[in-house]
């Protein structure tokens, strides 16, 4: 559901997972609350451009997962890059994610070594 939610694009859906106060490590961005989340992932998705994801389970215990990611996207001027990192998340008792740090790499990549091809819905 995760993966589905952020390749919607849509920030409002994407925010609804987490609690009203979440926290939030994205590479060197700190952020504090849904508003800030939907702020930071609205500037995102218009930078990265034809975004695609993928998500993996790597481990779990109690309130708490950690995935591995990888997601392809363009810049404005046609650069295609993939992005990977890992991704440790923490529950609150009503299922909602309380916390989300990430640790992302980018990597360009040639338009033909693209993995994530499918048609946006």
């Amino acid at each position: 559901m995760a993966e589905d939610a952020w390749n919607s694009r849509d920030p409002e859906r994407v925010s609804l997972a987490y609690t009203p106060d979440t926290e939030w490590r994205n590479r060197d961005v700190f952020l504090n609350g849904r508003a800030e989340v939907v702020e930071f992932l609205s500037a995102k998705w218009k930078k990265e451009n034809d975004y695609r994801l993928k998500k993996t389970l790597w481990a779990f215990t109690g309130n708490r997962i950690a995935v591995r990611f990888e997601y392809e996207w363009h810049d404005d001027a046609g650069q295609w890059w993939r992005s990977h990192g890992n991704e440790n998340w923490e529950f609150d008792e009503h299922g909602y994610m309380a916390k989300r740090y990430a640790s992302i790499n980018d990597q360009r990549i040639n338009e033909t070594d693209r993995k994530f091809r499918w048609e946006r819905k």
